[in-house]
């Protein structure tokens, strides 16, 4: 599996942050505030893949394009970044190694504690 940082949606969740649109939630709450497989399946039906991946800091290449499985961790919920998406993704991308995912979620953490 090569997954590497998606560029593109780090930019984007960087810009949602200086731009306010966040969510300064506990670490426990990731379960309850991710999206539905079903909202996700709507997000994608209303804008296609092209904006589903921003929200997904990691993009495994081995995965065909246009398919759910090819983005990996994600940080929100289509409209604002969630501190617990961010720390979830944080960690499941350091426990499976991915070294440049894992530096840009914490990137993100630091904005978002920042705020705090």
């Amino acid at each position: 599996m090569a997954v590497r940082v998606n560029d593109r949606s780090y930019e984007h969740a960087q810009r949602l942050i200086k731009d306010e649109k966040y969510v300064l939630d506990e670490r426990d709450d990731w379960s309850e505030h991710q999206p539905t497989a079903k909202r996700e399946n709507e997000f994608i039906e209303e804008h296609g893949f092209d904006e589903y991946q921003k929200w997904y800091l990691g993009e495994d290449d081995e995965e065909a394009e246009g398919t759910k499985a090819r983005y990996k961790f994600p940080y929100g919920d289509f409209e604002k970044v969630h501190r617990c998406g961010v720390l979830a993704a944080e960690s499941r991308a350091g426990q499976y190694k991915y070294l440049d995912v894992e530096a840009a979620a914490a990137h993100l953490h630091g904005m978002l504690e920042g705020l705090r």
